[in-house]
């Protein structure tokens, strides 16, 4: 008998080969870019980094997984700005390149922050319209992926809310959470988790 309840353990601590491999898939799926190459995707995630750094103050559009947000945006409410994106990152590395010696990704952080100052002030050539632009375009959508809802795809584990002070959506804000001198606690959820938030377009 006690033989015969390890085996029983040892399914349940222990998934199954099959069921290894579904969970893996699946990871590999959240994980993996609809909208971008490997490239664009690299691309994208330093200038991320160096927008909203990870610092003292906590985690960065990174740990926020901004990068899935605009991914995922792109590949549905954002799609017709896909193209923008395709030339702008291209147009970003080819100036990196010839400025700085290397692709973005590959630029020490102090020459990748003057990059994108060139580009907020319009200082970079080869972008369609202007480098000031693009540098918008990205920037909105990074915030936007770091404190957005978490349905969206992006304010991982909350770690946006959490760097603002947001405490989360309420359907009923109690007198004690309108207490200034009182931190209110955090929710930790969508207002997607509230059946009567209809949910969107991704």
């Amino acid at each position: 008998m006690l033989k015969r309840t390890g085996v029983m353990l040892g399914m349940v601590v222990f998934p199954s080969g099959s069921l290894r491999t579904r969970l893996q898939a699946q990871t590999a799926l959240r994980n993996a870019f609809l909208s971008f190459t490997a490239p664009e995707a690299e691309t994208l995630r330093a200038i991320i980094a160096r927008i909203i750094p990870s610092d003292a103050n906590g985690p960065g559009a990174l740990e926020a997984r901004a990068d899935y947000y605009i991914d995922r945006a792109l590949a549905g409410a954002l799609k017709a700005q896909k193209p923008a994106y395709a030339a702008g990152l291209a147009a970003l590395n080819a100036y990196a390149q010839s400025s700085r010696g290397a692709l973005f990704a590959r630029l020490l952080p102090d020459d990748q922050d003057a990059v994108l100052t060139d580009l907020e002030q319009n200082r970079a050539p080869g972008f369609s319209g202007n480098s000031s632009q693009f540098f918008n375009l990205i920037r909105t959508h990074t915030i936007q992926g770091t404190f957005c809802d978490p349905y969206y795809g992006g304010n991982a584990n909350f770690v946006g809310w959490e760097l603002i002070g947001y405490p989360g959506a309420r359907l009923v804000v109690s007198a004690n959470m309108q207490r200034i001198d009182v931190k209110a606690e955090p929710s930790r959820k969508s207002a997607y988790d509230y059946g009567m938030f209809n949910k969107g377009e991704i």
